[in-house]
């Protein structure tokens, strides 16, 4: 005879999401459209960037934060390109601060993404191996982990010249070994960066670092390798790079 005992609920599967904030104008690329929708190889940077986080299986929802005034414009964007259909996305409108737009992606999570991967629109080129090694991280009990990379240049520390272009001193050289240069995807148990952007107040401009906000929380983070393709595009220069890397890709994988 079958037992009519209540069976325990099985444990639900951790969902990843992706937060990407677009919301920014990248004024060091100089006049335009914003930052995220300039185009990379034809294509505007915030679909490579998307397409990135898609890339991996893990990531079942991709968050994009637009400009306040501009979520329809996203959203027609994102239609307008080919994304994985395994994927689910949505648009929201951002802040006035990228502090602002990453809250603003959180709240509109749904509750069971348990892994939140919040990614710069302006890193197109991250390879899929490092955004899941960051969840990975996460899955394995870190409450936040960024990708990053060693320096290859020596770092000063200095003090800020009242007017651009004066001498400025130095106060100290720091040890290069320990410092690193932190890319995006960073990863973060949901509750902890919730709670972060819940606890820690808005700064000037607010972070421009989430896993920032995590240590200001007191919480640990945790670094794992980055990728030398996953840099920022902020400047001409890197647009130039970003334009050369993509099209080795295509000639080597047909990407």
């Amino acid at each position: 005879m079958a037992s009519t005992q209540p069976q325990p609920e099985r444990p639900r599967p951790l969902r990843t999401a992706a937060v990407i904030p677009a919301a920014g104008r990248g004024v060091r690329l100089g006049p335009g459209a914003p930052k995220a929708l300039r185009a990379l190889g034809g294509t505007p940077m915030l679909i490579h960037a998307v397409r990135a986080m898609a890339a991996s299986r893990a990531v079942s929802l991709v968050v994009v934060v637009a400009p306040p005034d501009g979520a329809p414009e996203v959203k027609h964007l994102l239609d307008e390109h080919a994304l994985p259909e395994r994927t689910d996305y949505l648009v929201v409108a951002g802040g006035d601060t990228r502090q602002e737009s990453v809250g603003l992606g959180l709240d509109a999570l749904p509750e069971d993404i348990a892994v939140v991967l919040v990614h710069d629109a302006a890193r197109p080129l991250v390879p899929v191996d490092t955004v899941d090694t960051v969840v990975e991280a996460v899955r394995n009990g870190a409450l936040a982990v960024v990708p990053a990379l060693p320096l290859a240049d020596t770092v000063k520390e200095v003090e800020p010249a009242e007017v651009a272009g004066e001498p400025e001193p130095v106060l100290s050289t720091p040890v290069r070994a320990r410092l690193r240069a932190v890319q995006t995807p960073q990863g973060f148990d949901r509750d902890t960066l919730v709670r972060a952007h819940a606890e820690v107040a808005l700064d000037g401009q607010g972070a421009t670092d989430d896993a920032g906000l995590v240590e200001r929380l007191g919480k640990p983070v945790v670094v794992v390798p980055g990728h030398e393709e996953a840099f920022k595009v902020t400047r001409p220069l890197d647009l130039v790079l970003a334009e050369a890397v993509l099209a080795r890709r295509r000639a080597n994988d047909g990407f």
